[in-house]
């Protein structure tokens, strides 16, 4: 790592890096060393799990373990870190919205809110107080300047694309942030770790469960969370389009839309959930072909769409395909062909060419 710590004494701009302690992190921070930034790494506290499994397999970026990984690996690239707790913003920005997003029938994604607000709104704050002119992080995207104006970029290699979870940043927040791996594919950036003598990251597991629900099982964390869970949650009516009742559920947080298997009815075909009334506690189910449908409904910002650019896409969920979309109006989308299971809470994003123009909340 001697190379690295060289390219210190003639630095750039100082840099704010979010380290998780995992691959990602690790080789945005070899990337800006050898580009000649000063880099101070931050890894936050986010939430606490007490689950021994969380610690064991090594799941999620909020464990003692990671934190530590993090704090070796800037000590070992020579330069300085810092360990803050943003568990209580964290907790009322991320982990309320998901709690009231699931106890209104919805099914949010934290991932968005927590970019937003505690990835880049308190990084930034803590960058300003650091006297960091830029924040960096370990996602795979890219930044374009269009007419004057910042976008989101998708990344290079198109399976890693973190773009959906970032829609929610803003221009001004985005004129500060450096994506380094923006251009790399996956396995070139396990190259590099194996290149500077990190074999065991390059071949760690990584996590794809929500850091604050380790074991995966957001209906228990619903009810160690919710103080009144048991009033709100009971037993209430399956129904089909028409309304016509076939039969009982354990209460509408228990599931989400698409949901198929372990409904606890059976109709002779497969069922589907089309609909979630958290209000009247009653569930829609449907066959497969009523799972699609050509509108959705939105809340964000008005598109960005850039002059002379190519066609609008939208994706409704991570891991799609971008379906082409046109603006009926401010708001509502239609697109191209119907789309499967679009779901109220999460969000959807919408793009031109490479660039993202805008996003919401489907409503």
């Amino acid at each position: 790592m001697s190379n690295l710590k060289s390219q210190i004494s003639n630095a750039k701009p100082k840099v704010l890096l979010g380290m998780s302690g995992g691959i990602d992190s690790t080789v945005s921070a070899m990337l800006l060393l050898e580009q000649g930034y000063e880099v101070v790494g931050v890894t936050y506290r986010t939430y606490d799990s007490m689950k021994e499994s969380c610690l064991a397999k090594e799941k999620g970026c909020c464990t003692i373990d990671s934190i530590m990984e993090a704090k070796r690996n800037a000590e070992r690239m020579g330069f300085e870190h810092h360990i803050v707790d943003f568990r209580e913003p964290f907790r009322r920005c991320v982990i309320q919205n998901f709690i009231d997003e699931y106890m209104s029938g919805r099914t949010p994604n934290p991932c968005v809110v927590c970019n937003s607000t505690i990835k880049w709104g308190e990084m930034l704050r803590l960058a300003d107080e650091m006297g960091c002119e830029f924040i960096a992080t370990g996602h795979y995207a890219r930044i374009a300047v269009r007419d004057g104006h910042y976008y989101l970029r998708t990344a290079a290699d198109s399976r890693k694309d973190q773009t959906y979870f970032l829609w929610r940043l803003t221009e001004e927040q985005l004129k500060r942030t450096i994506f380094p791996l923006g251009d790399y594919t996956k396995d070139e950036v396990r190259e590099i770790a194996r290149a500077h003598g990190y074999e065991k990251l390059a071949v760690k597991r990584e996590s794809q469960e929500i850091c604050f629900i380790p074991d995966d099982d957001y209906r228990t964390f619903l009810r160690a969370n919710v103080p009144d869970y048991k009033e709100r949650v009971h037993a209430g009516e399956y129904v089909d389009k028409e309304g016509k009742v076939l039969g009982s559920h354990e209460g509408f947080v228990n599931y989400t839309i698409g949901q198929r298997k372990g409904l606890g009815i059976a109709l002779g075909h497969p069922a589907y959930i089309t609909h979630i009334d958290a209000a009247t506690n009653r569930i829609t189910l449907g066959t497969n072909e009523d799972m699609y449908a050509s509108e959705l409904r939105y809340h964000g910002a008005p598109l960005r769409p850039i002059a002379g650019g190519g066609v609008l896409t939208a994706k409704v969920r991570y891991r799609t395909q971008a379906v082409p979309v046109t603006q009926k109006n401010e708001g509502c989308l239609q697109f191209a062909t119907p789309v499967w299971g679009i779901t109220p809470g999460q969000s959807v994003v919408v793009y031109q060419d490479e660039l993202v123009i805008g996003g919401g909340i489907i409503q």
